[in-house]
């Protein structure tokens, strides 16, 4: 790690905020705006459909629920602006998905002013973890291939959506793929994703899956929420929430950072999800955080050749993030018109370069391949116990198997 900002030592430094602004117009290209607003497209379609399916079966109104969808994109806007600036690496900030879909259930019960306590709450939980320094010693310490495993599993059902999806819309999906291809074949200067995004979209209207009726011109403001607390929303949603911010979501966006190559700040990207799970908390929204499938998306060659300057991506798609939590109310429908099939096949295609440099990190040095695959496998079975995710498991198990069966992998590594 590097050193430590003056005065607060957990901090990792960067290369700051006038190194990354000096650099930004050079590195704001096709390939680093196209891949940030695939991110973008993927973080603002399904994931904002399960995020509006939690708030209905929570019994919120549709005032609360475009609070917090504010919430998650504006405040995960700001943690990608500042991470990719001053880090000048492609730490891309959004929300839990998988919390997501856990309050779906976790919620019954609980008013959106005990709910908005209870994110406050895992907020506070996960900025803990990053000012003690726990995290990041947990993470330097756990071995790669078994994190690249993980990664591999947990990412294995973007690729696999490629082929579920378009078997669902195969005309839209398919001519998304020939797009694909296509743009990669006659160019090297333009992301074939930008293909795949045209002609996809070209084929929704055509064929009319692009649901256009749905639109809703009406605006809604963001509101502020005075948090209630107690015990129950604590157990109930603080703690599993905080868990998958920790064990999802940053293991994730480490793993994958550290497979390709960078010197990972961990702690400060823990300490700003936790951060962010506060300040977001006050609007109604669960935690905004560091993601794990946008950071994969923007870290990825498909941003550019040079991993110096995919931080763009990650600055980019924080503004594309930002325009759609300040549009919330109009975003509703729209998110609803485009098909999610496409949006997975879009999302699957961004993440080839992902999925092979994970499989080729965790299985090529020869060391904690037992762990390596546990982790690969438990990751792709997307199993949750206790309300904690697959990614979660995967690391732990994986960890658990390697000192059971390669307890000399660990020991090669602590003597490097």
């Amino acid at each position: 790690m590097g050193k430590a900002i003056s005065g607060f030592s957990i901090i990792e430094k960067g290369a700051g905020f006038s190194s990354g602004l000096k650099d930004l117009k050079n590195n704001l290209n096709s390939k680093t705006i196209t891949t940030a607003f695939v991110a973008a497209v993927f973080g603002c379609t399904g994931p904002a459909l399960v995020v509006i399916n939690a708030s209905a079966e929570a019994g919120y109104t549709t005032e609360q629920t475009v609070s917090w969808l504010f919430g998650i994109y504006v405040f995960g806007a700001m943690i990608s602006i500042i991470m990719s600036l001053y880090y000048k690496m492609p730490i891309v900030g959004a929300y839990s998905i998988p919390g997501a879909s856990m309050l779906a259930a976790a919620l019954k019960g609980f008013s959106f002013n005990e709910a908005s306590g209870a994110y406050i709450m895992a907020g506070i939980i996960v900025l803990i973890l990053g000012v003690t320094g726990l995290i990041g010693k947990v993470m330097r310490f756990l071995p790669l291939p078994i994190v690249m495993g993980m990664i591999a599993g947990v990412m294995l059902r973007f690729g696999t959506g490629i082929v579920t999806s378009t078997m669902q819309l195969p005309i839209v999906c398919g001519v998304a793929i020939v797009g694909y291809f296509l743009v990669r074949k006659l160019s090297s200067k333009i992301s074939p994703i930008l293909g795949a995004l045209v002609f996809g979209v070209i084929a929704a209207v055509a064929t009319g899956a692009f649901n256009s009726g749905s639109f809703d011109m009406r605006y809604i403001a963001p509101q502020f929420v005075a948090p209630s607390f107690n015990i129950a929303a604590l157990l109930s949603v603080s703690i599993p929430l905080a868990a998958l911010v920790i064990g999802a979501e940053n293991a994730q966006a480490i793993g994958v950072l550290r497979g390709q190559g960078y010197d990972v700040p961990v702690n400060a990207m823990t300490i700003i999800s936790g951060i962010g799970g506060i300040a977001s908390g006050f609007v109604g929204a669960h935690n905004a955080n560091i993601a794990g499938p946008m950071t994969a998306i923007c870290s990825s060659t498909e941003a550019g050749d040079e991993k110096s300057g995919r931080y763009a991506a990650a600055f980019a798609n924080g503004l594309f993030f930002g325009t759609f939590g300040l549009l919330a109310s109009y975003a509703m429908g729209f998110v609803q018109a485009i098909p999610t099939a496409l949006v997975n096949v879009l999302a699957g295609l961004a993440m080839i370069s992902v999925l092979i440099d994970s499989f080729k990190a965790a299985f090529s040095t020869g060391n904690f391949k037992m762990g390596s695959f546990f982790a690969l496998v438990v990751g792709a079975s997307g199993i949750t116990i206790l309300h904690i995710g697959a990614a979660f498991w995967a690391l732990l198990i994986g960890v658990v198997v390697s000192l059971i069966c390669e307890k000399g992998d660990f020991d090669k590594e602590s003597a490097r």
